[in-house]
């Protein structure tokens, strides 16, 4: 961690949609802030694992809520590394896979499970008191007294392209796939993708990840938090 950085409370909520930047972020701002760092989509993710595990139907919500509220479910907050774990197994290269990528937003529509998920965030939240925490309710569910919210987004075309650089995957699938996620999750009942109404709206189509870091370490020192 960086030395003389400020020890008190400071939590930024980093909304947006996938591919927007969000996770790279969200990292490199908790190390330069001397915070934890929160994925909050890595805990979906984790609980979609267990549920893909179980055989259940991803339709059968009810069923899907049993299993999710079962599960012993571990994730570390260290910027620089942390592992996911279910029920003791290590599942944070599983969960990246396209099988819980395909699974993970009917699951995280299940309204138990966001109840779940919601609370056990915001006790990991305040434990840090100073964390970094990426998602994409977290501004206006997760954290909506968070010193500073920042909604992340770049064009569809820029979006493919990095994911499909992340993944070895072709963008034009990968386009599709963002376009369907996009989809789900801003029109599911509960907690739907969407821009807190304070919350700092910056396009990163054009930024490197260096620039938008220094952009919200901007922002945090004018609020008198960086």
């Amino acid at each position: 961690m960086e030395e003389n950085v400020p020890a008190g409370r400071c939590v930024v909520a980093v909304d947006g949609p996938s591919g927007s930047g969000k996770s790279t972020v969200s990292r490199r701002l908790a190390v330069s802030l001397g915070a934890r760092y929160l994925d909050t989509g890595a805990m979906y993710r984790a609980l979609t694992w267990a549920v893909l595990r179980s055989g259940v139907e991803l339709t059968d919500a009810e069923s899907v809520a049993k299993v999710a509220g079962e599960a012993d479910l571990r994730i570390g907050t260290d910027p620089r590394g942390y592992a996911v774990t279910v029920d003791g197994t290590d599942v944070s290269t599983d969960i990246r896979g396209a099988e819980v990528t395909g699974a993970v937003s009917a699951v995280a529509a299940v309204g138990a499970i966001r109840e779940l998920l919601v609370d056990r965030q915001r006790r990991l939240i305040a434990e840090a008191g100073r964390i970094v925490v990426e998602g994409r309710d977290i501004g206006s569910v997760v954290a909506p007294d968070a010193d500073l919210k920042v909604y992340l987004t770049a064009s569809e075309a820029a979006r493919a392209r990095r994911r499909s650089a992340e993944d070895a995957a072709d963008v034009t699938a990968t386009a599709a796939d963002l376009a369907r996620r996009d989809r789900l999750d801003s029109t599911r009942k509960v907690n739907p993708l969407q821009q807190a109404t304070d919350a700092v709206v910056l396009d990163t189509t054009e930024l490197g990840i260096d620039e938008v870091v220094a952009r919200l370490r901007d922002l945090l020192t004018e609020r008198g938090v960086a």
